[in-house]
């Protein structure tokens, strides 16, 4: 198993990483902020305005220490990393059940059962925690359909069929999300998904949680030796980790989703912290940005049990863990692949 390695995530704008002996520096106009040794390092994420020397694009790469370019609003722009040292035999079994119908179907059906399980779930747990009321009643009802939806799945005869009920459980999920918020509910009303660019408060939080989990999870699927781009579940699109967006979708409810929330009913966000830009989307200041980028690194230090393993885990090996079950499975060391159910 590969140990939970840390993200340095660089958001002050006009920074400029560089290579200082085998440490990475990030210098802010003429000041070294910080200097973070190399092998402490899982990956780096910049947003913004934020450029990198050869020799630190370089020494990353040596070291298997991805390095992503996003967007002051979280959207992806790029990743550079280093020779693959997965195994080709592997990624040859990933490709050839990629374009086998029956045997993407089932783990696309797989990734899909787990996501709509465990969003079913947090609408469960919330409805535990409300007395007794026309929300609990609502958040129970959604919990239902997807329950229907999710024993349907297992009847789906094509990748298309489960994508169909992918989207009508998310649209009963998001249907009943805004019942999920207990706290600042004008400045973080939910009126349904929006993204590129988010159009509102708790969709800008969401939309940047989703973004550093994918950072995640193309990292973990790079790391077992898998192509991200290609996936079961999303088709094959230039520029787009199809297969990380497929690990994606199971962690979603527990690991960005209940964040969120957690953050906005908790009053650890606020409203003030996000502001609309010209082009009409929304996207936290810096300050935000930074305790956001806190709380989420927190939470990756947090332990859970593992329902497949029985063993306990940081929530940031997550994906790690997932895309290694993966490779086993596509190895034939599994039979099925074994999806992530939250208990």
């Amino acid at each position: 198993m590969k140990h939970l390695l840390n993200t340095l995530y660089v958001t002050t704008q006009g920074s400029y990483l560089h290579r200082a002996g085998e440490t990475v520096a990030v210098r802010v106009e003429s000041e070294t902020k910080i200097r973070v040794p190399i092998h402490t390092l899982g990956g780096i994420v910049c947003f913004g305005q934020v450029s990198c020397s050869p020799p630190a694009m370089g020494l990353c790469a040596e070291r298997g220490v991805g390095l992503s370019f996003l967007t002051e609003y979280g959207k992806f722009l790029a990743r550079i990393e280093g020779p693959v040292s997965g195994n080709v035999l592997l990624r040859r079994e990933q490709y050839r059940r990629a374009g086998i119908d029956g045997e993407r179907l089932e783990i696309a059906r797989a990734a899909v059962a787990a996501k709509i399980a465990n969003g079913r779930h947090v609408l469960l747990r919330a409805a535990r925690e409300r007395s007794e009321g026309e929300e609990r009643s609502e958040l129970k009802t959604a919990a239902g359909e997807m329950g229907r939806i999710l024993s349907r799945l297992e009847g789906a005869g094509s990748v298309d069929v489960v994508r169909g009920f992918e989207g009508d459980a998310a649209r009963v999920y998001f249907g009943a999300f805004d019942h999920l918020l207990t706290a600042q509910k004008e400045e973080f009303a939910f009126r349904g998904r929006s993204r590129r660019p988010p159009l509102d408060n708790i969709n800008a939080l969401l939309s940047f949680f989703y973004t550093l989990l994918a950072h995640d999870v193309v990292g973990a699927v790079s790391a077992v030796g898998l192509d991200p781009a290609v996936g079961y579940l999303h088709s094959d699109r230039p520029g787009r980790p199809g297969l990380a967006l497929d690990l994606m979708e199971e962690l979603r409810p527990m690991i960005a989703d209940r964040l969120a929330l957690s953050l906005v009913n908790r009053r650890q966000v606020e409203g003030k912290g996000f502001e609309k830009s010209d082009s009409g989307g929304v996207v936290m200041d810096e300050k935000t940005r930074k305790k956001v980028l806190v709380a989420y690194q927190k939470r990756k230090q947090e332990e859970m049990l593992h329902p497949f393993l029985g063993e306990k885990i940081a929530v940031g090996l997550l994906p790690h863990v997932q895309a290694m079950l993966l490779a086993r499975h596509l190895r034939g060391d599994l039979d099925a692949y074994p999806a992530f159910f939250w208990r």
